[in-house]
């Protein structure tokens, strides 16, 4: 809705961009060499990072509506992350590249969809956590998460 919107969601499609790219040209044998990170496979990482975007806009949408109430800690996201690692031990490409593109895009919309009083809503997002504005978490949370995985994905295949 705003120029700040436009400028948050454009800087995170154009990581988005930049991951795809990778995210495509990953080698079969690349993308099971585990990543020192994470400690899990490329493949893993992807693919949390393509299922991530979903729950993080939705946390965004959350903090800028000025209802959020932290219901999970830390702790919680480590035991899904976890969970989650074993349930997509196998995952396929394709089905990562897109995934990773189609909850991108819907990122990106709610992002594009926020005014400047919506991104200056603050709330903490996790339990246990101090507040933050919604505009933080666009930045620290939504584009700071992919951008952790894709350095950590990057790092493990240029070895």
């Amino acid at each position: 809705m705003g120029a700040k919107a436009e400028a948050l969601a454009k800087q995170f499609e154009a990581k988005v961009q930049e991951a795809t790219s990778v995210l495509e040209k990953i080698s079969d044998a690349d993308w099971k060499k585990v990543t020192q990170g994470e400690q899990w496979p490329v493949g893993v990482t992807a693919h949390h990072l393509a299922q991530s975007h979903a729950g993080i806009a939705g946390l965004i949408k959350s903090l800028a509506s000025g209802q959020h109430t932290a219901s999970i800690s830390m702790d919680d996201i480590n035991a899904g992350n976890a969970k989650h690692a074993k349930d997509f031990a196998n995952v396929a490409k394709a089905d990562t590249v897109a995934l990773h593109k189609k909850n991108a895009a819907e990122a990106a919309a709610v992002v594009r969809g926020l005014d400047d009083a919506a991104l200056a809503r603050s709330a903490p997002a996790l339990k246990g956590m101090p507040p933050m504005t919604t505009e933080q978490a666009v930045v620290g949370i939504l584009i700071g998460h992919l951008d952790g995985h894709l350095d950590s994905i990057k790092k493990t295949i240029s070895k």
